[in-house]
């Protein structure tokens, strides 16, 4: 990295720590832990089948062509953020900082990119690409989901935007075509 750049990464290292320490503070209510463990919890999976299955049953076979979109452009999420976090290799942020609480069940060891967030964000826009009335449903829901991986100390607030951003150009990719 150039020289001149290590103060500005420095200063975004400290702001992303001190967002992070602040948010994931409210894990220590216990309403708020128990609510995010369960967003956490079905943004595993469990609310992105659900819905395919849904879609399915409402549909019929009109539906297929949406869910298998959505299996697609998950499938393509997975590898991408697998990948990534072999090659970023960040720590998490209750393993860096004393100040940050683990509060939730963490699936891998590392933190880069909010495989949750890049999950949910890809999902939600190809079901709204399919099914804009899904709206109220999927948007609360995937703002939840990326809430969660810092309210549970799990990831940085960097890593939940960049989830984001490669969820948006995964689905957008997939969107195109």
């Amino acid at each position: 990295m150039p020289h001149r750049l290590r103060p500005y990464l420095h200063i975004f290292n400290q702001w992303d720590s001190s967002i992070c320490i602040r948010v994931n503070r409210s894990s220590q209510y216990g309403w708020v832990r128990h609510l995010f463990r369960i967003v956490s919890w079905l943004g595993d999976g469990v609310f992105w089948y659900s819905l395919m299955l849904g879609i399915l049953i409402v549909q019929g076979p009109s539906g297929l062509r949406s869910v298998l979109h959505m299996l697609l452009v998950g499938l393509t999420c997975l590898i991408s953020y697998k990948w990534l976090k072999r090659k970023t290799l960040r720590p998490r942020p209750y393993e860096v900082h004393q100040d940050v609480w683990l509060a939730g069940r963490p699936l891998d060891r590392f933190s880069f990119p909010s495989g949750h967030t890049l999950h949910a964000v890809a999902f939600s826009m190809v079901a709204l690409a399919y099914y804009p009335q899904l709206y109220w449903l999927v948007m609360p829901f995937t703002m939840l989901v990326a809430f969660s991986r810092v309210v549970l100390g799990l990831h940085y607030p960097s890593d939940v935007l960049a989830g984001a951003l490669i969820g948006f150009l995964i689905a957008q990719a997939t969107l195109m075509y």
